[in-house]
């Protein structure tokens, strides 16, 4: 059922782990963005799964592989479901949004691509969208081309007609800033690219756990993201991708279950989505990820988002009172995400991030694997506060207190 409030104090109770004290402090988990905290009917998932129904995946005929194997694809069809897929051979599991990005690099890049083609993508992206087509420009010789960013933190478009070419072959962008907590309106620069022939991917790893995700509205032909940072556990990614586009694309790695007829002298291919699938997987992983598909599902993203978008506009207003902090990203919190980046004049960003955890007060510090973006931005690295469903106000008073408590520590 889907809430118009999330009862916040509730969905605590369902994370043990945020009962925690940290150096004698209340525990305030503020990087989720990094990786979210799980709740008990996931880890619950997981011990069902290996307690009642483990067994290897598609391969047996007894009872056990039957459950396995329809408790694995049930997670399939919920993220088809979750994304607004056409079916669940589009779905392909991976081991994270970064893995998925280097499955369409190798197979469709190296396959596609060629001297004189380009890659359009943004100077905001985190280098799991970005190194994996710097090494596919380097393979086939085609050019890397970036969108720049505004004073503001959001894409500066006035150029997207001249960035935008016969030439562009694929336009890879984030929906959401890590670093920025900028929300991209990716739709309409795909409609462009889609004008001159070029293929969409979305990097959705940030914005899946946070805003509705539907591909037919974003206009994406693949899109990524990664289960630990939805509820889920780590070791889990989705690539969406376009049947048409993933039937014509060679297989990503080789091996045992994306076979169909195996000789010494020739190797057909199994089917979607399993041509895509070597190797057993993390079955386990992947059916607890089902539980946390529902668990958003029942709060309702419209909700989620409400949340967040509450509680970032609540830690600008209180973190833009502090005339030694420079805050990076939208001071609007309209369409921005629940990641907030600053610095604290006269402060290395990990010493901050070290004093605040001395508080109890968990965030991240350094460059977020975005260094490009950091050099844009004139700083080598940010201290970052990232907020989910089971953050408070009362803890980013907990921040901005201990932010000016900081600074007497260091004599500021």
């Amino acid at each position: 059922m889907t809430t118009e409030i999330l009862d916040v104090a509730k969905i605590r109770t369902d994370f043990p782990i945020l009962g925690r004290s940290m150096n004698g402090k209340p525990l305030a988990f503020l990087d989720s963005a990094a990786s979210s905290q799980k709740p008990n009917q996931v880890v619950s998932a997981i011990t069902n799964y290996y307690q009642n129904h483990h067994a290897n995946v598609h391969r047996g005929m007894y009872t056990l592989a039957a459950e396995a194997t329809e408790l694995f694809e049930n997670t399939r069809t919920k993220i088809a479901q979750f994304i607004g897929a056409d079916s669940t051979k589009e779905i392909i599991f991976t081991r994270n949004a970064t893995e998925a990005i280097n499955l369409v690099a190798y197979t469709w890049g190296e396959t596609n691509l060629k001297a004189g083609d380009e890659i359009l993508i943004s100077v905001m992206e985190h280098h799991a969208n970005l190194v994996p087509w710097v090494r596919v420009c380097e393979k086939t010789g085609a050019t890397l081309k970036t969108i720049p960013i505004d004073s503001d933190g959001r894409l500066d478009l006035s150029s997207l007609d001249t960035l935008l070419t016969a030439k562009t072959k694929l336009v890879a962008l984030s929906r959401m800033s890590n670093v920025l907590g900028t929300i991209n309106d990716v739709a309409p620069i795909f409609a462009a690219a889609k004008k001159l022939g070029a293929v969409t991917l979305v990097d959705a790893a940030q914005s899946a756990p946070h805003i509705a995700t539907d591909v037919k509205k974003l206009n994406c032909d693949f899109l990524v993201l990664s289960a630990h940072k939805m509820l889920g556990p780590t070791g889990v990614g989705i690539l969406y991708g376009r049947e048409e586009l993933l039937n014509a694309m060679p297989p990503f790695l080789a091996g045992g279950e994306m076979i169909d007829q195996v000789t010494f002298e020739k190797v057909t291919y199994n089917e979607l989505p399993h041509k895509f699938e070597a190797g057993t997987p993390d079955i386990a992983g992947v059916v607890a990820f089902s539980a946390a598909i529902d668990y958003l599902n029942n709060l309702g993203m419209d909700a989620v988002q409400r949340h967040e978008h509450e509680i970032t506009s609540y830690a600008l207003a209180k973190l833009g009172e502090l005339p030694w902090l420079t805050i990076y990203g939208p001071r609007d919190s309209k369409n921005r995400g629940a990641a907030v980046s600053f610095t604290v004049e006269g402060i290395h960003p990990h010493d901050v991030s070290q004093f605040l955890d001395s508080a109890g007060i968990a965030v991240r510090a350094g460059h977020h694997c975005a260094q490009p973006l950091m050099k844009a931005l004139g700083t080598d690295a940010t201290t970052r506060a990232s907020f989910y469903i089971y953050n408070t106000n009362e803890e980013v008073d907990r921040l901005c207190k201990a932010l000016i408590d900081l600074r007497s520590f260091f004599k500021l």
